[in-house]
């Protein structure tokens, strides 16, 4: 399967980042002007399938770019999830050189094994954080 990661929502369709939304638990009854807004003022990031023109992969990126930054909307189609996309864009974003030295922070109550291989650490069941001595 051919894929690339791509960056800016520039890049991606909104209806394709609300479809991939629609399948999360965290916001799945977020409105399309709320979606869009919340875009607008983050960094994110895309798993694209060049073979179906598909987007399957979604992440946003909230940062001041001195001390902290925080990973959110991670997402990865449910037909498309366990096959590496979700590392592969993680991996993508934590190399990035505007977040390097940052704390990195991310709220989920699941898949916490895949974000403790890039060095976070649960905090309380849900809170995940990076670097705690930045």
């Amino acid at each position: 399967m051919n894929y690339r990661i791509i960056e800016g929502s520039e890049k991606m369709d909104l209806a394709e980042i609300m479809r991939l939304l629609k399948m999360t638990y965290w916001t799945d009854k977020r409105s399309a002007e709320q979606v869009s807004r919340s875009i607008a003022n983050s960094s994110c990031y895309g798993v694209y399938l060049d073979d179906e023109k598909k987007l399957i992969g979604f992440a946003r990126v909230i940062s001041d770019y001195a001390t902290t930054y925080y990973l959110c909307d991670m997402i990865i189609d449910t037909d498309y999830q366990h096959r590496g996309f979700g590392s592969a864009l993680v991996a993508y974003i934590e190399v990035r050189p505007e977040y390097e030295g940052l704390r990195g922070m991310l709220i989920t109550r699941d898949a916490h094994s895949l974000y403790e291989k890039y060095g976070y650490q649960v905090l309380n069941g849900r809170a995940m954080v990076k670097g705690l001595d930045c």
